[in-house]
């Protein structure tokens, strides 16, 4: 199911305090690889989750990594860029 959002922009959602933005490049059994990424931790901000990628959506992906893996068995999510709903 992944590999229509192969090259796209993408919101990653986590289990835990984090989410990450960016562009989905490479998927295997274990790990999605995304590129010009935003690893945010919610902790840092008061700003909710749904708000924080809602600012995204609308000022664009503040890349803090240019190449990040993240591990299949802690995400709860995946919805492509263009398909998040604005407040």
């Amino acid at each position: 199911m992944l590999d229509e959002f192969l090259d796209k922009k993408i919101c990653v959602d986590f289990g835990t305090h984090y989410v990450c933005l960016g562009t989905l490049k490479r998927i295997d059994a274990e790990f999605l690889e995304l590129r010009n990424a935003d690893l945010h931790d919610l902790r840092d901000t008061e700003t909710s989750r749904e708000n924080y990628v809602a600012a995204s959506v609308a000022t664009g992906i503040k890349r803090n990594r240019k190449r990040v893996i993240l591990f299949r068995r802690d995400i709860v999510a995946v919805t492509l860029f263009d398909e998040i709903a604005e407040s």
